[in-house]
């Protein structure tokens, strides 16, 4: 039987899996800001993520050593029961509020054409561990895509990237997507984009609230593979970064390219930094539009 699982712009587009590296990075802040198939340790306690959603930074003592900050027990995010999206009009407005555009990811991005997908479009991995498009169920409110690169320059390959909003009728849906997506790499740890494009190796890895050093959702996974394409020489990195708060979740995916390493932000050559800045932007904007004001 076919996976009914759907990835949300699984071939839009490297990703660190290893769950303290991939929410160290969403524990900073993020600036605002043609369709693909495609769009931990286990360890509690005491962060130790930078920034200001991690626990860790800690600060020193008068004795001159640190002492660490507590871990935040809860998310510290309330939603506004008034501003949770109903209907499909308004999960659509919500959708397009917080979804990562090139400004979310960095200098250098622009939009892709087509910039965002079909309202009806509904990625699906099949029994063969190829992508194809179906039906978006009726636990889905709304779904939106944006498509983003860097243009081929200075012997660097195009570097594409993509950006997803799902928001889902109850959080026992968003709930479930985050479960089904961990199951795909482990049902599929090679899959089939499209023609000429496949994932290889895929691995994934989850980390709830409190867990791993997440503290900025209610839950969190990264998965990391390697990407070929028949049209670039070698394998590059793929990646994809996915979070969840309430009934609505966010995910960032990279397809590498020729001369971007995963990390190297020196020569702002890496795909690591402008994945995680655009999931965080992502969240960011997502409790903004969702929390109770005052």
């Amino acid at each position: 039987m076919a996976h009914a699982r759907r990835r949300l712009l699984r071939a839009g587009g490297a990703l660190a899996v290893a769950g303290t590296l991939l929410l160290a990075g969403c524990s900073g802040g993020g600036d605002d800001g043609g369709t693909d198939g495609k769009t931990d340790g286990k360890t509690g306690g005491t962060s130790t993520s930078p920034g200001p959603s991690g626990s860790g930074s800690g600060s020193a003592a008068p004795g001159g050593s640190p002492t660490a900050k507590p871990a935040p027990t809860a998310l510290g995010f309330t939603p506004d029961p008034k501003r949770v999206p109903r209907t499909s009009a308004d999960a659509k407005r919500l959708a397009l509020a917080v979804v990562a555009g090139p400004d979310a990811w960095g200098p250098g991005f622009v939009k892709r054409t087509p910039y965002l997908s079909a309202d009806d479009y509904w990625p699906v991995l099949g029994a063969d561990c190829a992508w194809g498009t179906g039906q978006r169920p009726g636990s889905v409110l709304h779904s939106v895509t944006a498509y983003s690169e860097i243009p081929a320059t200075g012997g660097r390959g195009v570097l594409r990237v993509a950006a997803t909003v799902t928001v889902h009728r109850t959080e026992a849906d968003a709930d479930w997507e985050m479960a089904d997506t961990l199951e795909e790499a482990l049902n599929c740890p090679e899959q089939e984009l499209r023609d000429g494009e496949k994932i290889t190796g895929l691995i994934s890895l989850g980390n709830p609230f409190g867990i791993g050093g997440n503290y900025t959702a209610d839950d969190s996974l990264g998965e990391r593979g390697g990407y070929v394409n028949s049209a670039v020489k070698g394998e590059q990195i793929y990646g994809w970064y996915q979070s969840r708060i309430g009934q609505v979740t966010v995910a960032t995916v990279t397809k590498g390219a020729p001369g971007y390493a995963e990390k190297d932000s020196a020569t702002a050559k890496g795909t690591l930094e402008p994945q995680v800045q655009a999931l965080v932007t992502m969240l960011e904007r997502l409790k903004g539009e969702l929390e109770v004001k005052s």
